[in-house]
C-alpha cells in the first residue's frame, strides 16, 4: 500500500543500531551458557540401568539387570544387539529407556554388548556371531533362568542376525521379536543403504583388504550423509537455539554422544552381511547358509513380532514387513510406528505408545503355568502360616475374634489391603502409576475393581487385567 509517509532515516538507523545491539546482547549470554552446558555435554550419563557381568568370551559381555519388579517372568528376555555402535541407545536415559520399559514391565532382561573388535577379530564370520556367540549367551540365560527355551530381541543388524539364531535353534526360542532389522533386500526396499551396497557400485571387500575391519568413521559418515543438512546443519543450530533448556542440552549430548562412539565391524562378518544379506537378499530367499548349516527360515516357527519405524530411512519398513510371508509360523504380528530408526528407541512416544505393547507381547506369548504355580504355592505357604499361627493360639478368643477373625488373619486381611500394587507380578512402576491414577491405589482396590476398568486404566488387555485382579483377591 501506497504511503505519502516520508522515509525517516533517523528512525531506520535507530531501529538497525536497536536490533544489532540486541543481537550482540543474545550472542553474549548465549556465550555465557555455552560454557557451561559444554560442561554438561561433556559429562553427560548414558546406560545407567544397573547390571552386571554375568559371561564373557573374547570381547562380548552379556549383561544381567537388576529388576525393578519384586517378581520377574519366568522366561526371560535376551536382547540381541548390532554390531554397530554401543547399545546404550537402549538405556539412553531413564525415561527413555526399552531396557526399563521392559523391567517396568516385569521382565527379566539380559543383553548382549558386542564391544569393539580388535585386528584379530577380523576373521570372524557371521558364523561366529550367530552359531557360537549369541547360541552359548541362550545357553547361559536358559541355565540362569531354568528354562528350554527364551525370549530373544534383536535390534538393526542384531536383528538380523537373531533370525538366522531362530532358524537354527528354534527349539531354545520362545518368541522373537525383531526391532527395525534388516530382512528383505530387493526392489530398493532397503532404501538407499540398499542402494549404495549395490554390487554395480560397491565391494565390501575393497574395504576390509585395506583395513582389516569395517571402520566405524566409514560407517558414521556414510549414515550421516543419508540426511546431510539434519546430520550436518539443521540439529546445530537446534542446539543453539536451545542452548538455555538444560534438558534438551542432556538429550542431544547423550544422542551426540551415542553417535560419536562407533565401533568397528568384524572385517569378514561385515562383507558377508553386505553379499549375502543386503546384495544377494539370502535370508529371505531362504538361501543363507553359515559354514555350510543351511538356515531355513520356515524353521522359524515361534511367535515373531516385527517392530518397525514408519519414517525409518536406515532400515524402511519395507525391508522387514515381507519377512512374514517365509517364516514357518502364522503368529506374525506387526508394530509400525511413525518414527525414524534411533525414534524406536529413544522417543518419548514411543515409550508411551510401542513399548508396553511390546512387553506385553513378551508377556502374553510366554506360557503362565509356571506364573500360575507359583502364584498358588505362595497362597498354600501364606494360608499355611495363617493356620500354623491361629492354631498356637490360646483356647480365649483375643481380640477382634468376634468382628472378623483372629489377630492373624485381621493382620493379612490389613496387610492386602495396604499392599503395594507393585507386589503383583506383571505391574512395575510404569502401570501401577497408571492405576493409581485410576484411583485403584493399593491392593484392596485392585481386587474390587472390574478387569474392563482396569485394562482401560493400564492400557492392557483384559485377560491380564484380570490375572492382576486374581492374584490380588488371593
Amino acid at each position: 500500500m501506497a504511503t505519502d509517509r516520508p522515509l525517516n532515516p533517523f528512525a531506520l538507523a535507530l531501529n538497525t543500531q536497536r536490533e544489532l545491539l540486541e543481537s550482540t546482547t543474545e550472542a553474549f549470554e548465549k556465550g555465557d551458557v555455552t560454557a557451561e552446558q559444554l560442561d554438561t555435554v561433556a559429562e553427560v550419563e548414558v546406560g545407567e540401568t544397573p547390571s552386571e557381568v554375568v559371561y564373557t568370551e573374547n570381547k562380548l559381555e552379556l549383561l544381567h539387570y537388576e529388576p525393578l519388579t519384586e517378581e520377574q517372568h519366568d522366561v526371560p528376555i535376551l536382547v540381541t544387539y548390532a554390531l554397530i555402535n554401543k547399545p546404550f541407545i537402549l538405556d539412553l536415559q531413564p525415561d527413555r529407556s526399552v531396557v526399563r520399559r521392559l523391567l517396568e514391565a516385569g521382565h527379566d532382561v539380559y543383553l548382549v554388548d558386542w564391544n569393539e573388535p580388535s585386528r584379530l577379530d577380523q576373521h570372524l564370520t557371521l558364523d561366529d556371531y550367530v552359531s557360537r556367540y549369541i547360541d552359548n549367551c541362550v545357553d547361559v540365560v536358559r541355565e540362569r533362568s531354568g528354562q528350554d527355551s527364551i525370549n530373544v530381541l534383536g535390534y538393526c543388524m542384531g536383528g538380523t542376525m537373531a533370525a538366522m539364531y531362530a532358524a537354527l535353534k528354534p527349539e531354545k526360542v520362545r518368541s522373537l521379536g525383531l526391532m527395525a532389522a534388516g530382512l528383505y533386500f530387493e526392489d530398493e526396499s532397503g532404501g538407499v543403504l540398499e542402494l549404495w551396497g549395490d554390487d554395480a557400485y560397491y565391494d565390501p571387500e575393497d574395504v576390509t583388504e585395506a583395513f582389516g575391519n569395517m571402520p566405524a568413521e566409514m560407517l558414521d559418515v556414510g549414515f550421516a550423509l543419508m540426511d546431510p543438512v539434519t546430520n550436518f546443519v539443521s540439529k546445530y543450530v537446534r542446539f543453539y537455539d536451545n542452548l538455555e533448556d538444560d534438558d534438551f542440552v542432556e538429550n542431544f549430548a547423550r544422542m551426540e554422544r551415542w553417535l560419536d562412539e562407533g565401533i568397528d565391524v568384524a572385517g569378514e562378518a561385515y562383507k558377508q552381511f553386505l553379499t549375502d544379506i543386503y546384495q544377494g537378499n539370502e535370508l529371505y530367499e531362504n538361501e543363507l547358509h553359515l559354514d555350510g548349516k543351511h538356515v531355513d527360515v520356515t524353521n522359524i516357527d515361534m511367535p515373531v513380532l516385527l517392530i518397525m519405524g514408519e519414517y525409518d530411512h536406515l532400515i524402511p519398513a519395507e525391508a522387514s514387513e515381507p519377512f512374514a510371508d517365509v517364516v514357518g509360523t502364522d503368529d506374525v504380528e506387526q508394530i509400525k510406528y511413525p518414527t525414524g530408526h534411533i525414534g524406536l528407541s529413544v522417543s518419548s512416544s514411543s515409550h508411551e505408545d510401542v513399548w508396553p505393547r511390546v512387553a506385553e507381547w513378551y508377556y502374553e506369548k510366554s506360557p503362565v503355568e509356571a506364573d500360575e504355580a507359583a502364584v498358588e504355592v505362595e497362597i498354600e505357604d501364606t494360608a499355611g502360616a495363617v493356620e500354623s499361627a491361629a492354631e498356637s493360639e490360646t483356647a480365649e478368643p483375643g481380640p477382634g475374634a468376634g468382628d472378623g477373625g483372629t489377630d492373624v488373619e485381621v493382620a493379612v486381611a490389613e496387610a492386602v489391603a495396604d499392599g503395594d500394587l507393585e507386589s503383583v507380578n506383571g505391574i512395575g512402576p510404569t502401570y501401577a502409576e497408571r492405576l493409581r491414577e485410576a484411583g485403584i491405589d493399593g491392593l484392596a482396590a485392585l481386587a474390587a475393581a472390574d478387569p474392563e476398568s482396569v485394562a482401560g486404566a493400564a492400557e492392557v488387555p483384559v485377560s491380564r487385567a484380570e490375572d492382576w485382579i486374581g492374584q490380588a483377591a488371593a
